[in-house]
């Protein structure tokens, strides 16, 4: 099966299992493979409890329902990435944008030659640039990452890697059981700190949705930036 019928495929299957379980899928849905990366992004979705609750500003509520659901979700579109496209996805991150009414699922693909040390992603314009500002905002909701990468997947969709990024307090909280607590406070927090206008600046085209996930095992996180080229 060629990539766009795989991808099609797939952004059929995500709008319904929303449908199914949420009452209301999105409107769209795009999906995006380019390894080691699959992105799913959302558009205009949110279900009619939630339009309440985001009008009433409780991003945090919504946030921590939607979460439980997807932890019954994640092992279903992970069957169906491998059974669909073949694609093996151990890792799966996501985010909403409820003001925007949008979301993201990203997969890292599984190479068949795992290698100790990955290879660096490939460069683009003002790569330097995003890292530094990546830096600053790390550096003020915890401390600087031990590594940066960035690339882009395609026009539209910038993803950068940050390694190493907790504080001890940070993995005390953890290990007390407070990841997720943990989870929604860094989102919120870096969210805010990372303002769409310094990097439409730099990239040089406007910012539509910023999306930021973790894996505290891995010490690892990523921040997707949704763009709008002209």
């Amino acid at each position: 099966m060629e990539k766009n019928s795989i991808q099609a495929e797939i952004a059929s299957y995500t709008g319904k299992l929303f449908r199914d379980n949420f009452g209301k899928g999105p409107s769209s849905v795009y999906v995006s493979i380019e390894h080691p990366f699959i992105t799913i992004y959302l558009r205009n979705f949110l279900a009619p409890m939630e339009r309440v609750l985001v009008g009433q500003k409780n991003y945090m509520k919504v946030e921590e329902m939607r979460d439980l659901l997807m932890q019954e979700l994640l092992p279903d579109i992970k069957a169906t990435l491998r059974v669909t496209a073949n694609l093996i996805v151990d890792d799966l991150y996501y985010d909403w944008s409820l003001p925007n009414r949008s979301g993201l699922i990203m997969g890292i693909i599984k190479s068949e030659e795992e290698k100790e040390e990955p290879a660096p992603f490939a460069d683009y314009l003002h790569k330097q640039d995003v890292h530094d500002e990546i830096i600053k905002v790390s550096e003020e909701a915890e401390k600087q990452p031990e590594r940066t990468d960035s690339l882009y997947l395609n026009a539209r969709t910038l993803v950068v890697k940050r390694e190493g990024i907790l504080v001890k307090i940070e993995q005390e909280l953890i290990r007390s059981g407070f990841s997720q607590q943990l989870h929604l406070s860094k989102r919120q927090l870096e969210k805010r700190l990372l303002d769409p206008k310094v990097f439409e600046t730099i990239l040089g085209v406007p910012v539509q949705d910023i999306f930021v996930d973790w894996d505290f095992n891995l010490d690892t996180s990523y921040i997707v930036f949704i763009l709008k080229p002209e």
